[in-house]
């Protein structure tokens, strides 16, 4: 039936096309004019010729009729109108805003934002109160607004981030009171720190990630993850790895090092992150040709290059290149050769991975420093930043010596940031350096406990402060208490005595001891001023004054007749004067893998009834890291001597070898004894020597642990004595020896080393101990 009425249409159309067409039209007509009736208007004008404000309370009417700007008199479109709008609104004083248009009227009604009457942080622990409210900038009896509120939060929860606490929430609330006003409440939801589940490494192939990772700031959560905070993950401590994995690298002739990428993944459970470096390595390099060569008439190339102190085959580092400059560039001002300038020039040699060094002496610009200007030190004086600039001004600029001034002034560990700069002067050819730097916390309290196996466990009270005054000076009194002994110490440390690079210190020392493995006590104590000044790079010689005084008691009837006659004599006064030099690669030597310590020191005194004395001692130690730095060695040589005229040493002035220069022996269990009395005492030596050898290496644990092993061997003796009760005391030279093997483990309450020792070769009468434990903490 549709396809019949269908055809009959079809039909009809064809017979009458005349009359459809007709209809078409007007139909068409028809949805026009339908259309445009039914589209609303997209714009409309409004005649303001009045505006009235209504709900303002304390926010005067002229006022928001300035932030609205609708001009009255004339017409304004919609948008005008609802830019006005949004004028209002956005200056962020109201909770409620409506333009409402009345003919020629326009009126414009609000509620304003309540004042906040007291503002509120709960729940929160890590940060205190204090320094919440620092960072929120609302503040009491200001006008309440919410966008503020909401930054507040935000940067609330910022900071916590900054602390490694990503899943820290922050929710602002409000408390309605009378007269519009609200208290304001942040509640926080701290939630856990986000650690560093994993720190891993990617294209390292001479260094494995267990020697990388103890490079790196940043720590891998271990054992004790709820103690240590360096596994923390923190974003700015990040872009610090990276610069102290590049150092690391570069110090050891790898020139081509590269970090690809660093990628933190942050785990599912958002309390994790996945930290992988993407380096590449690139060859090692050593140093193949040095020379230099002049540009300068008044510069003897040949004398400038015997200052240089790099050689063929050492690896090459920048460290290298800058202590050559830094030398040829002193030996230009010792000459008078202020504008000399040494420009490194390297070249590289691929084939045999090699880079040729050549030292340019060049005459460098004309440029003056006009003025040093230091900002940021509220408590340090200025002098104590501008004794650490070998330039004044007036003197010639040298851009390596303010470099290297910056590294004296971080090395002050004064201030927790430091920026050094130089910038344009008032003349083209003078410069300002500028020195800005942000003070941190110099002073300590601190209460500890220490605990040897000899010794036992002993309580610790420590004032420290490296600043005093501002001063850059250092005091330091340190408290003891133990079971066995107690003593106490005071050392004041000016490290620029007069200006100059001469360092005071005077120290103060009490100490009184009642030892289980002794039939004795002792009393001494001691005052010793003394200067202290550089002699070469790594070379300083020291000189002091010291006064002391000792005393034996509280002897044993028992004991040794040698010990009752010195304790018989009572308290000895005693005076000295003497020097020691040391010389100290291990930290500022250019070798960032070995190291070199020397020290030898005597004193000279006189003590009451006239006796007189001599005293040396002299040690010499060398640490060498091996096998891609992951086994350490180290040796250790030391020894001593006392000469005595006038009367015969006492006790407390021979030498005695402890427990940690001689593993394997108790303390003072080793050396002349007098097996003839009763308690068989130790009664020391004046002449001792030691040699320790020893190797720390990893043993496959994971590193975060912190946990590595060692083996050692002692060699050793105290010998010698002014008295032997007619040959009754053996003092002769009996070597003895020891080995052994060690666990250390870092832990945050202090490291502890455990020692397992077994002599090796010993006298029948000298005492062993065949396991010691060490461990100290601040807390």
């Amino acid at each position: 039936m549709h396809d019949h009425v269908a055809c009959v249409a079809k039909s009809n159309f064809v017979k009458s096309g005349f009359l459809h067409r007709l209809t078409l039209i007007f139909f068409l007509m028809f949805c026009a004019v339908s259309i445009i009736a039914t589209t609303p208007v997209s714009a409309q004008d409004y005649s303001i010729k009045s505006v009235a404000v209504t709900g303002n309370q304390r926010i005067e009417t002229q006022s928001i009729l300035r932030y609205a700007r609708i001009q009255t008199g004339r017409s304004i479109s919609a948008f005008e109108l609802n830019a006005a709008y949004q004028r209002v609104v956005d200056s962020g004083l109201f909770e409620n805003v409506e333009f409402v248009p009345q003919g020629g009227r326009l009126l414009i009604r609000v509620v304003e934002n309540p004042t906040i009457n007291v503002i509120s942080v709960e729940g929160n622990k890590r940060i205190d109160d204090e320094a919440a409210l620092e960072i929120i900038t609302s503040k009491p009896r200001r006008v309440y607004s919410t966008i503020q509120v909401e930054r507040d939060a935000s940067a609330l929860a910022q900071a916590y981030q900054a602390q490694g606490r990503f899943a820290a929430a922050v929710t602002p609330k409000i408390i309605r009171r009378s007269d519009n006003r609200v208290d304001l409440v942040f509640e926080v939801r701290e939630g856990r720190g986000s650690e560093i589940e994993r720190l891993s490494f990617v294209g390292n192939r001479i260094y494995s990630d267990r020697r990388l990772r103890r490079v790196m700031g940043s720590k891998q959560a271990g054992l004790l993850r709820q103690i240590i905070k360096q596994d923390t993950y923190v974003a700015d401590r990040i872009a610090f790895d990276k610069q102290l994995l590049s150092d690391f690298y570069q110090s050891r002739g790898y020139v081509d090092f590269q970090i690809l990428s660093v990628t933190s993944e942050f785990s599912r459970e958002r309390n994790a992150f996945f930290i992988t470096f993407n380096v590449r390595e690139g060859q090692k390099f050593t140093i193949g040709a040095v020379s230099t060569v002049s540009e300068i008439a008044e510069a003897d190339a040949d004398e400038f290059d015997r200052e240089v102190r790099m050689r063929s085959g050492q690896v090459y580092t920048p460290q290298l290149v800058d202590h050559s400059i830094a030398r040829l560039e002193r030996l230009a001002l010792r000459k008078g050769l202020s504008l000399l300038r040494v420009e490194p020039r390297v070249s590289r040699n691929d084939r045999d991975l090699t880079l040729d060094v050549e030292f340019a002496l060049v005459k460098g610009a004309r440029v003056f420093v006009e003025r040093i200007d230091i900002e940021g030190n509220v408590t340090t004086l200025d002098k104590v930043i501008r004794r650490q600039f070998r330039t004044v001004e007036g003197d010639t600029f040298n851009p390596r010596e303010i470099r290297e001034a910056a590294e004296r002034i971080r090395a002050l560990g004064l201030f927790t940031a430091s920026d050094v700069r130089a910038r344009g002067g008032t003349d083209d050819d003078q410069v300002i350096v500028d020195v800005e730097v942000e003070e941190g916390l110099t002073g300590s309290l601190g209460f500890g406990a220490s605990y040897e196996t000899s010794g036992g466990l002993g309580l610790t009270a420590n004032f420290s402060e490296k600043n005093l005054l501002g001063r850059g000076q250092t005091l330091n009194v340190d408290i003891t208490a133990g079971l066995d002994n107690t003593s106490g110490g005071i050392t004041f440390v000016e490290p620029y005595f007069l200006g100059r690079d001469l360092k005071f210190s005077f120290t103060g020392q009490y100490r009184e001891t009642e030892y289980d493995y002794t039939d004795y006590n002792t009393r001494s104590f001691l005052f010793r001023p003394g200067f202290e000044f550089p002699v070469s790079e790594n070379g300083r010689l020291g000189v002091n004054l010291a006064v002391s005084s000792d005393k034996i008691f509280n002897v044993d009837p028992g004991s040794s007749t040698i010990l009752l006659s010195e304790a018989a004599t009572g308290d000895v006064l005693g005076t000295s004067i003497g020097y020691s030099y040391s010389y100290d690669t291990r930290r500022a030597g250019l070798s960032p893998t070995s190291g070199i310590l020397l020290r030898f020191s005597q004193d000279f005194g006189s003590q009451d009834g006239g006796g007189s004395f001599v005293k040396s001692t002299a040690i010499a130690s060398y640490q060498k890291q091996i096998m891609n730095e992951e086994v350490t060695l180290r040796a250790t040589i030391e020894g001593g001597a006392l000469f005595k005229s006038g009367g015969n040493s006492r006790l407390t002035e021979r030498f005695f070898l402890s427990s940690s220069q001689m593993r394997g022996f108790a303390p003072s269990g080793l050396g002349p004894r007098d097996t003839g009395a009763l308690n068989e005492d130790a009664l020391g030596g004046n002449y001792f020597a030691a040699a320790r050898f020893e190797a720390d290496f990893p043993l496959g644990l994971p590193e975060e642990y912190g946990i590595k092993g060692g083996v050692f061997l002692d060699v050793g003796t105290v010998w010698g004595l002014d008295d032997t009760l007619g040959g009754a005391i053996d003092d002769s030279l009996h070597l003895r020896s020891s080995a052994g093997i060690s666990i250390f483990w870092e832990t945050p309450i202090g490291p502890l080393r455990f020692n397992f020792s077994r002599p090796i070769k010993k006298e029948p009468y000298d005492e062993t101990q065949n396991f010691n434990l060490t461990v100290s903490t601040q807390f």
